[in-house]
């Protein structure tokens, strides 16, 4: 009876002591501070800045997952939760700012599928993205949903790989959506391609590009699509400049080695194909396709590379008041878990949002140093504003950022996934 108590009494405080659903083991933000009205995060900063913890996860309120963020003209926030990895957990929230610092969360949509993008449309409406539609919504009635795209592939991460949509609106008000690749490389289990009558990759007639749908008018798009630019394992980070053109951010294929391939910053254009699943870098073709079959010298190329498994998830132009050197800048959030990622970064760019690049460049790595880019290769002309997010037991996880949005005051404000945590850059 004894042994059963000491046994039930060690349990009750190994209870206590796990760690909040959300956050796992060494995924807290400890605070110490001011960052511009909110606690004061011991990520090291760029100089000039702080970041702050706008809301952590702790218990059962709020998104599991946040990714996605949008601010509303009131001042609450809307943010996507992916929820899991499976289908139909995850929602859409209401982030209120309360009066003593803290926040109100309010469910406002639940039953999604890996909801990730969240943005206005030019109707003035709110559209997400989840795994197989995109959906469209007013917040004041957010149970009046409907659906501007339906029939986006089924793509399950534990039966194919890249199962999030994504989308940007282009000039004309045509959406163009990312169906991500249905597999890795486009090979078999034994390694060899799965190549169609014409020796070309089987997989890539209709996932692995981003689609075009037409708009049919009244918020609407019909359910016909074309293959606007192809070739792309997953455009889950896509901007349009005010400018007219439309850059993507692609996620390379997982070799194991944390050296290559480098992922890659994409300018597209109707009709371009950009090298999934037979090229990578500049022009080298990808282990299982012969370079013959691949025809890299036929690809576009990327306009620059990023690090390998930087795993960049979203991509914006800052033209915020609070920072002024960063104005026109291309910010992008690297996800990745690797030594590269980790990382909010502001790219250089020209009067078309495309990034500047110097040869020869250099990548940081954490915990510290830095290695080479292809010595031919673009890289971009970038400044890490959160060089120091690295992960430090007791201190902070190392990032993982995901969507980000540019406050009406100027401030960068970040969803870390994992951590279950919204974040904001501010002015030190």
């Amino acid at each position: 009876m004894i042994r059963t108590r000491l046994a039930l009494a060690a349990l009750f405080v190994a209870v206590l002591a796990a760690p909040a659903a959300g956050q796992g083991g060494g995924r807290v933000y400890a605070v110490d501070g001011d960052c511009d009205g909110r606690p004061r995060t011991l990520v090291r900063m760029a100089d000039g800045y702080c970041l702050g913890r706008v809301w952590q996860r702790t218990g059962n309120d709020g998104p599991r997952m946040p990714r996605g963020l949008l601010e509303l003209p009131d001042g609450d926030w809307l943010v996507t939760d992916l929820g899991s990895w499976d289908a139909g957990r995850g929602a859409v929230w209401r982030m209120s700012p309360t009066a003593d610092g803290g926040v109100r969360w309010t469910r406002l949509i639940r039953g999604l599928s890996m909801p990730h993008t969240i943005a206005r449309g030019p109707d003035g409406r709110v559209y997400v993205a989840e795994m197989s539609r995109i959906l469209a919504f007013d917040p004041a009635r957010p149970d009046a949903v409907s659906a501007a795209v339906e029939g986006l592939p089924d793509n399950r991460l534990h039966e194919n790989r890249h199962p999030l949509s994504s989308f940007v609106f282009d000039g004309d008000g045509a959406l163009l959506v990312n169906v991500g690749a249905p597999s890795d490389r486009c090979l078999n289990r034994a390694g060899a391609p799965v190549r169609d009558a014409q020796g070309q990759c089987a997989e890539g007639a209709e996932q692995g590009m981003v689609r075009r749908y037409a708009p049919a008018g009244r918020g609407r798009w019909g359910p016909d699509w074309t293959p606007w630019a192809s070739g792309l394992r997953n455009s889950v980070a896509m901007v349009r400049h005010s400018s007219g053109p439309v850059f993507q951010a692609e996620n390379s294929v997982d070799l194991t080695t944390p050296a290559r391939p480098f992922d890659e910053i994409n300018r597209l254009t109707a009709g371009g194909h950009y090298g999934w699943p037979y090229c990578t870098d500049m022009a080298t073709a990808l282990p299982g396709w012969t370079a013959r079959q691949a025809r890299c010298g036929e690809r576009t190329a990327p306009v620059s590379l990023l690090p390998p498994h930087a795993a960049p998830l979203d991509m914006l132009y800052y033209e915020g008041a609070m920072f002024p050197q960063l104005r026109g800048r291309m910010l992008m959030s690297w996800h990745g878990y690797r030594r590269a990622a980790g990382r909010v970064v502001a790219i250089e760019t020209d009067a078309s949002g495309a990034p500047l690049t110097d040869r020869p460049a250099r990548y940081a790595i954490y915990p510290q140093g830095s290695l080479p880019y292809p010595a031919e290769a673009p890289a971009p002309r970038a400044r890490v504003l959160t060089p120091g997010w690295n992960a430090q037991p007791g201190r902070h996880p190392q990032g993982s950022p995901a969507g980000m949005a540019v406050a009406r005051d100027g401030s960068i404000w970040i969803a870390d996934d994992r951590a279950g945590a919204i974040l904001r850059i501010a002015r030190d």
